[in-house]
């Protein structure tokens, strides 16, 4: 039976920005007299670019956002030995990468959630990704994500709460849970491991952020030296609708050209697993 939460789903930023976003870009091309531009699939070992709103998306700001670009527990993450719950692992254990690469965990930030309340605050709430919404085998089973964490989709970042739907994608725990207990793998750069085997961000270490986790005191006594590093570049350009000025300015900034057709990397995506998920429950 489908919880309250799945019933009365609200829209996703995509959806509550798409409309004006359109007429956005649509001014801003005609003004420009750029017809459009392609953003291309980026390999999985292009430089990344950041494209939202400083502090936004991925734990950078203090205090910020739900649980850090979280996993929930229960989360199965690919190893070298097969897949292992994220609860389970522990620093110095080994994950595969979508690069083919095998890398030791540095540290795995914890937080956890207890019920208050009759309900839980939007960036907290998980947002589960049902058994393949993404393709028909992706995720293998339903993956539950905070709302800001990202998933590699075309070659970019999509914070999966851009992709809620309210059929395949919703805001929801699984049965019978209470609270919230969130984890996250932080390597020594940025990258995209598989979870539940969905192409699912590591943590993007920037400035002070990982003192959102519960548990932060324990990465700064080991890596005492960590304040003083750079910040991780990302992975891939990590898009969204949150700040959606931002977003548009670095859409245009890519280098638009008359003789090219513009896309959305995010409609495009929302799209298609709205389509998909139609046909799932047809």
């Amino acid at each position: 039976m489908a919880t309250n939460s799945e019933r009365h789903v609200p829209p996703s930023r995509a959806r509550r920005h798409f409309l004006g976003l359109t007429f956005a870009i649509g001014a801003r091309v005609a003004a420009a007299s750029a017809a459009a531009m392609i953003i291309p699939s980026l390999p999985a070992q292009a430089k990344g670019k950041w494209w939202g709103k400083p502090g936004g998306g991925n734990g950078n700001s203090k205090g910020g956002g739900g649980g850090n670009n979280c996993f929930l527990r229960g989360t199965s993450i690919m190893t070298p030995t097969g897949e292992t719950p994220i609860e389970e692992l522990g620093i110095g254990d080994l994950v595969e990468t979508v690069r083919g690469e095998t890398l030791a965990i540095k540290w795995i930030g914890r937080r956890l959630y207890k019920t208050s309340g009759s309900s839980w605050p939007e960036n907290v709430m998980p947002i589960r990704v049902s058994r393949q919404a993404l393709d028909q085998r992706t995720p293998h089973k339903d993956l539950y994500l905070s709302p800001d964490h990202a998933l590699f989709i075309d070659g970019v970042l999509i914070r999966v709460k851009e992709l809620v739907n309210g059929i395949s994608i919703v805001p929801a725990l699984p049965a019978g849970q209470e609270n919230i207990e969130y984890f996250q793998i932080v390597l020594d750069t940025h990258e995209v491991i598989l979870a539940d085997g969905a192409p699912a961000e590591t943590f993007l270490f920037r400035a002070n952020n990982h003192e959102n986790f519960t548990n932060f005191a324990e990465y700064d006594r080991l890596y005492p030296a960590d304040g003083r590093r750079p910040a991780m570049t990302p992975f891939a350009p990590v898009v969204g609708y949150e700040g959606g000025r931002q977003h548009l300015k670095a859409l245009l900034l890519l280098g638009a050209s008359p003789f090219v057709h513009w896309r959305d990397p995010v409609r495009d995506v929302y799209e298609r697993i709205a389509v998909r998920a139609g046909q799932l429950v047809t």
